[in-house]
């Protein structure tokens, strides 16, 4: 897989692409935040087990749904596309 930036230069291959297991963890344990460890957000990801936990579950529906749409929104991207925008420019949610 080659990679071109918007000046024409050849960009060196991603090394580890993680957009279809970070796709499908966010669909199946989104609720856990397990696709932002994959990822390596690890505060977003605490954030989301936090949130899931310390409410008894109450805000694990809102966080579900969340990991429910990322999951979809990675899987949807390309692979350059979501290499640049999750694994190089790190863009936390959505």
């Amino acid at each position: 897989m080659e990679i071109v930036d918007e000046l024409g230069n050849k960009l060196p291959a991603p090394q580890e692409n993680k957009r279809i297991l970070a796709g499908v963890l966010g669909i199946l344990l989104g609720v856990f935040g397990v696709h932002k460890f994959v990822l390596g957000y690890q505060n977003e990801g605490l954030t989301m087990l936090l949130i899931s936990v310390l409410t008894c579950g109450i805000g694990a529906i809102f966080i579900s749904l969340i990991g429910l749409i990322e999951g979809i929104v990675y899987l949807t991207k390309s692979d350059e596309e979501f290499y640049q925008m999750y694994q190089e420019n790190k863009k936390g949610w959505f």
